[in-house]
């Protein structure tokens, strides 16, 4: 199996429900998971296999909006449509419940751990995604598809609340991105999930300077 043979297949999957996918779930993003998973291998003195390889490019093969009730069944449905796509690229069973384990486990509102190294390899590889300036971009791209503002104009980082990140794009800063980098599972990609943080922390002292507040304070 060869790369060009998952991103072929990826590229009209996404074709064929264009209708449905967001720019945060794109062709894009799985080429820099897949970057992010090797930078991760590497670090952790790991192979990049082809079960990573795979995970990589079927991790979001059904993507749920974030307000979607089903949202927490993203993983397993994408590990589900992963497996007759697996099949019919050539992979061993062992290869397939190997790559479905580690899509299933990538999320962590579906409750399941990673047991694998690839599965943990993913999860940190994914989860990169949603910081530094990629992450800005994208957190900002999910919000403003759901139709929620950048931030509250008069209390813009919840200094004087509780932050919701349903009420705006900023508020997910506080509630959940930010504190990423303890929940990783690898060395390697603590360290560079901690460097994206001291990206997005510039990136929030430069707003508040612009909008004349107070640096938030998480």
């Amino acid at each position: 199996m060869t790369l060009g043979a998952l991103r072929r297949e990826l590229r009209q999957i996404l074709r064929l429900a264009s209708d449905e996918t967001d720019s945060a779930h794109d062709l894009g993003h799985a080429d820099r998971v897949w970057q992010n998973a090797r930078d991760i291998a590497a670090g952790e003195r790991l192979p990049p296999t082809e079960v990573l390889l795979a995970a990589a490019y079927l991790h979001d093969l059904v993507t749920l909006p974030k307000d979607h009730p089903e949202r927490s069944r993203s993983a397993t449905l994408s590990a589900e449509a992963a497996g007759p796509l697996l099949e019919s690229l050539g992979f061993e069973p062992s290869e397939i419940a190997a790559t479905r384990h580690a899509i299933e486990a990538h999320s962590h509102s579906a409750g399941i751990e990673p047991l694998s190294p690839e599965a943990r390899i993913l999860r940190d590889a994914d989860r990169l995604e949603a910081l530094g300036a990629i992450g800005i971009a994208r957190c900002f791209a999910v919000s403003g598809a759901l139709g929620r503002p950048l931030f509250d104009p008069d209390d813009p980082f919840a200094s004087a609340r509780a932050p919701d990140d349903g009420r705006s794009a900023l508020d997910h800063f506080a509630t959940k991105l930010m504190r990423l980098p303890e929940g990783f599972l690898t060395s390697t990609g603590r360290g560079l999930a901690e460097r994206r943080v001291a990206t997005m922390r510039l990136y929030l002292n430069s707003l508040a300077g612009e909008l004349g507040v107070a640096e938030p304070d998480w």
